[in-house]
């Protein structure tokens, strides 16, 4: 995890409330979208078409991947369409945290969308894995949503 992230303890979270859902953008890879797949929750898709859109009423996680050169290249981690999603001040209200997807082959700058996002939002970065993740990310990525969602002491629906 990157230093420079929002902290879930922070009084400064609002937490979530409602069914537990992720908002999600996948290139055409697919390999967000199969991750979110194994998580079997409710889920919507960021367009892949910068012309479609896509509005959000409810709380939810943002699960992105990111996109960089590694090193001192971190311009362009946040892919176009969540950037065209965020710029919608709806969308924005309704995220209450992100994780990220990335490759640790860019060091440092592994999964930067998630710090750059949780930065931007001022919502917590809550985990970040490589490439589609594995079974173990699957499996704690469910918990931290769950754990996230019902930290609420009983608002959760």
């Amino acid at each position: 995890m990157h230093n420079d992230v929002i902290k879930v303890t922070s009084d400064k979270v609002v937490k979530p409330k409602g069914a537990i859902h992720v908002v999600y953008y996948s290139s055409i890879s697919n390999n967000t979208h199969r991750f979110i797949q194994k998580l079997a929750v409710l889920n919507s898709r960021i367009p892949y078409q910068l012309s479609e859109e896509l509005l959000v009423n409810q709380d939810y996680v943002l699960i992105t991947p990111s996109y960089s050169g590694g090193g001192e290249f971190k311009k362009g981690a946040v892919p176009s369409q969540v950037i065209k999603f965020l710029n919608n001040k709806q969308n924005r209200d309704f995220c209450r945290g992100v994780i990220a997807s990335g490759n640790t082959n860019f060091g440092s700058t592994f999964a930067m969308a998630g710090p750059i996002l949780s930065k931007k939002l001022n919502v917590p970065l809550l985990y970040q894995f490589e490439l589609l993740g594995t079974e173990h990310d699957v499996t704690t990525v469910r918990k931290v949503l769950t754990d996230f969602w019902s930290s609420n002491d009983g608002e959760s629906e």
